[in-house]
């Protein structure tokens, strides 16, 4: 399929530069195919009503790290110049890919100096102004000097119209963020408050947790035009051994699997068999989900509203159809609906030929 087919007009005061307040205030479009009507629009804290006792929520436990960084370079002929740097994968304790700004300015081996305690070698270049760095901490932990030095890593679509703030240290983080790795939010999760989670409890619905560190590489645009030519960057995730079999008991049972987000559905897929039975996973994946893609481990969809032409679309086109999420947006658009990370969410259910989950409204 072509690109192009994913894309759609968004007025750009459609775009949250702040989250609702309180969390669980967001609007919540449920999407459901063969119902009447199909879009029904709701507060997110109406998620207890949608669901049913049972039901269990896979939530992504990821934290956000402050990977955003403004240093000086050093070369060794003794030239410096201001370099912003966003880590976004790990590679050991204190060495990291990042993307450089501007990264033509950085040479094998030169340093950059982020405070007096905080360093990094340019141990590679790559393309796109990806380099590889290796940090000096002055014998710090690393994570206690990006807490000090670092800034949250907020999305282009927001950073170009704001800095990162002290509030965004709170707001871009779930409340159920406890495994640091992340340079992104597993948004869907950030709706959740202390009173959901409490009112999905006296419901009986169910939660379990799996970790997928989401990359930067979720913010990089589709730059070919036919998807089958995208390359995907690959995330490290976790699903434990019980983690797999509750929810394996869970779809035994004739249980609903909910997905909170398209980072946990991801992992979910990819650890899930023809079958649709999950394994234990510790990995990285590279799964890239389009239209045609046999969804196997997920019975509903919660997420929020993605860019025109990214893969996070493309992946809600392939749970619900293209069509359809493009009519889902189009009414949300028109209804006032907020996007992207900072914005409202959707409750998806799958094509009827994708699955025959129903949400009871």
């Amino acid at each position: 399929m072509r690109v192009d087919a994913f894309d759609f007009e968004l007025p750009e005061d459609r775009i949250a530069l702040r989250p609702a307040e309180p969390r669980d205030a967001a609007k919540l479009l449920v999407v459901r195919p063969n119902a009447e009507p199909e879009f029904a629009d709701h507060r997110f804290s109406d998620l207890p009503s949608l669901l049913r006792p049972g039901d269990v929520l896979v939530f992504n436990k990821t934290r956000v790290l402050p990977v955003q960084l403004e240093g000086w370079r050093q070369s060794a002929a003794g030239q410096t110049a201001h370099i912003g740097i966003t880590l976004h994968k790990r590679l050991s304790e204190l060495e990291w890919r990042a993307f450089a700004r501007p990264a033509r300015k950085l040479a094998l081996g030169d340093r950059i100096a982020f405070s007096p305690e905080l360093r990094a070698l340019v141990l590679e270049k790559h393309e796109g102004g990806e380099v590889e760095l290796g940090f000096d901490t002055g014998g710090r932990p690393f994570e206690d000097c990006l807490a000090e030095h670092g800034e949250m890593p907020l999305p282009p679509y927001i950073a170009s119209r704001r800095r990162a703030d002290e509030q965004d240290v709170e707001d871009y983080q779930t409340i159920f963020a406890s495994e640091a790795g992340a340079v992104a939010a597993p948004t869907a999760g950030l709706h959740f408050t202390d009173r959901l989670m409490n009112a999905l409890d006296e419901t009986g619905i169910e939660r379990v947790f799996l970790t997928l560190h989401v990359g930067a590489g979720t913010f990089l645009p589709v730059k070919v035009d036919n998807i089958a030519d995208h390359r995907m960057h690959a995330e490290w995730g976790e699903i434990t051994s019980e983690t797999a079999e509750r929810l394996n008991r869970a779809r035994t049972e004739g249980r609903r699997i909910v997905a909170v987000g398209t980072t946990s559905l991801r992992l979910l897929e990819s650890a899930a068999d023809e079958d649709g039975r999950l394994r234990p996973f510790k990995d990285e994946t590279a799964i890239f989900i389009t239209p045609g893609y046999r969804f196997k481990a997920a019975d509903l969809l919660v997420t929020n509203f993605h860019l025109p032409r990214s893969t996070l679309f493309m992946l809600v086109a392939a749970f619900s159809g293209l069509d359809r999420m493009k009519c889902a947006y189009a009414h949300a658009i028109a209804s006032g609906y907020r996007f992207y990370s900072y914005g409202d969410a959707c409750l998806l259910a799958p094509c009827p030929h994708a699955g025959s989950a129903k949400i009871d409204t």
